[in-house]
């Protein structure tokens, strides 16, 4: 299924983002939804909440920016910005 090869790679993303700072979780990220991706917010929540259960972004918000008319390919899910918890 094409939607679960964008997650993965996604949470890969995100997971390369949360090692390189020494987060000890993922607690936000930002995502910007190409025009040509089917999927509505709330069905790709589902689709992250499904795919990070058991990694660092369980439990992780979610939040939405526009797509921007330069971004490029339309098909795709960007990853805007990761916020993560760091060791105390």
């Amino acid at each position: 299924m094409h939607e679960r090869g964008l997650f993965r790679d996604l949470v890969r993303k995100i997971d390369s983002v949360a090692r390189a700072e020494g987060a000890t979780r993922v607690t936000r990220i930002t995502v910007r939804l190409g025009p040509d991706v089917r999927l509505t917010q709330q069905h790709f929540e589902e689709h992250f909440e499904a795919e990070t259960s058991g990694t660092a972004s369980e439990g992780a918000a979610v939040g939405f920016a526009p797509w921007q008319a330069g971004d490029d390919p339309s098909d795709t899910i960007l990853l805007e910005s990761v916020e993560v918890a760091l060791p105390e």
